[in-house]
């Protein structure tokens, strides 16, 4: 009975122990909470993000952009540049001069931007050297076209994942011959620029459409041009339907279709994404550091790192390809 007794006593000893320990390392985060908010007390963003709420990788961006500056005290505002839906250059032009307008009215601390427009409209005509600070991210492969960094920049650039992509495909088709269907807009037309200068890749066929039926009836065409599809966006598609183009897809596809944007998996049959959280994390974080005091000229340029590997199984039964198990592990599955 004693020892059950003695050792009762030590366990409520050891409980109180733990419960004050607890306290005090809840009481050490609350406080650094508070050191934080106080810090940010006043602070302002502007979040200029190129396209428009609702699209994937947008509202991907934004989500990792708010949950950095989260329990910060930072007053963010959003302003959506509408440029994906809406790609002619005179209204992309009208949109920087709007963004340009809250900038001087409001008189942010710093400014975010998202993706190429933002930068191409905005930044290098308006903002170049300026004081205040620019934080940019989902900037397309090369910031060097446009003339960036600058004095007042600091970045994220998106590199997307096409060579393993590619990889991947070539195991489930003899030929060497690869497509591309694009939606026709800056940032697609950039990818495809890049894809071919930096990574050194040739295609032997490439379209540019705007509308849904363009899309369809170039997918039919590729079946008997190419050996591998990629799919490249829909964003500016502005009559596209999901379940009409999956449906099209599952009675259609003869070859192998990649994308490295996870909206398009649905149509796909491998997908390996860059992931949009990361570069609105980038950016907060990036802000922070900045309102803390280092240069943004001191921070260097980076590029995303983070991939997402996904798999079509409905696709792969129409074109009987079978995944080894390995890359079923590894991978989100679409059945």
């Amino acid at each position: 009975m004693k020892k059950r007794k003695l050792i009762g006593i030590i366990s409520i000893a050891m409980l109180l122990m733990f419960s004050i320990s607890g306290c005090n390392a809840k009481k050490e985060k609350n406080g650094r909470e508070d050191i934080e908010t106080k810090k940010y007390a006043g602070k302002k963003i502007l979040f200029v993000n190129s396209y428009h709420k609702g699209f994937e990788w947008s509202d991907g961006i934004t989500k990792g952009l708010m949950e950095g500056l989260s329990n910060k005290n930072i007053e963010l505002k959003i302003h959506y540049m509408d440029t994906k839906r809406n790609n002619e250059e005179k209204y992309q032009k009208q949109a920087a001069l709007d963004a340009k307008k809250i900038i001087e009215k409001w008189n942010p601390d710093i400014v975010i931007t998202s993706d190429d427009n933002a930068f191409k409209y905005l930044v290098m005509p308006y903002y170049k050297d300026a004081d205040i600070p620019i934080v940019f991210c989902g900037l397309n492969w090369d910031a060097s076209v446009y003339g960036a960094p600058y004095r007042n920049t600091a970045g994220m650039v998106e590199i997307s994942l096409v060579i393993p992509l590619i990889n991947h495909l070539k195991t489930y088709t003899k030929g060497n011959r690869i497509g591309m269907i694009v939606d026709d807009c800056l940032s697609s037309r950039k990818w495809v620029e890049n894809v071919k200068k930096i990574l050194k890749i040739s295609f032997t066929k490439e379209y540019f459409v705007k509308t849904l039926e363009e899309w369809e009836n170039t997918f039919i065409k590729l079946q008997d041009e190419v050996d591998i599809l990629l799919l490249v966006g829909n964003a500016a598609i502005n009559d596209w339907k999901n379940e009409e183009a999956e449906r099209f897809v599952l009675n259609n596809v003869q070859k192998p279709t990649g994308s490295t944007y996870d909206w398009m998996a649905p149509y796909t049959l491998i997908t390996i994404e860059t992931i949009a959280e990361e570069q609105g994390e980038y950016a907060a974080e990036t802000a922070l550091k900045i309102l803390d005091g280092t240069l943004p000229s001191d921070i260097p340029l980076k590029e995303n790192k983070k991939g997402r590997l996904i798999l079509n199984l409905k696709i792969a039964e129409k074109l009987d390809v079978v995944f080894l198990p390995s890359l079923l592990k590894n991978a989100e599955i679409i059945e």
